[in-house]
């Protein structure tokens, strides 16, 4: 059983390149949907590692593989005519410099990948750790292309 749970996580981890997307209503919705559900699983995690509440190993590898199958394919959903509009966040440097933002998403992939593949963490270091540079690369991204709400 174990060897099948590993390999489906590895199965997983594969999926997180920033694949074919399949789009339901436009590309600024569902990168939008799809930003909204990572957050979410970001939210689960961030709780356990703040202490707000209990650890349960279980939980945060079910949300690391929720946010692995809601980033595939979000590289796709930046196409050219999706710059502006839908009240996107979208900065301008993701099409300026596309190599850096698929740079990025590629990063964030192996590191959440890696976090899938490590299985249930032990303990609440082991999940700090791994969070720590899932988490960095979600606070990169929105730096560097993102624009800011006010």
């Amino acid at each position: 059983m174990k060897t099948s749970l590993k390999s489906g996580m590895t199965a997983t981890a594969l999926l997180l390149s920033f694949g074919t997307a399949i789009a339901f209503a436009g590309p600024i919705e569902d990168r939008k949907a799809k930003m909204k559900e990572v957050g979410k699983q970001t939210g689960i995690i961030g709780k356990m590692v703040k202490g707000e509440t209990a650890f349960d190993g279980q939980a945060a590898l079910a949300a690391y593989v929720a946010m692995g199958n809601a980033g595939t394919g979000f590289g796709e959903l930046f196409p050219e005519d999706s710059k502006t509009g839908g009240e996107t966040t979208a900065s301008p440097k993701i099409w300026d410099d596309r190599a850096g933002f698929e740079a990025a998403g590629k990063k964030f992939g192996e590191d959440l990948g890696a976090a899938i593949q490590s299985g249930v963490p032990a303990d609440l270091n082991a999940l700090k750790a791994s969070f720590g540079s899932v988490a960095q690369n979600c606070k990169a991204c929105h730096t560097d292309y993102r624009i800011k709400k006010n």
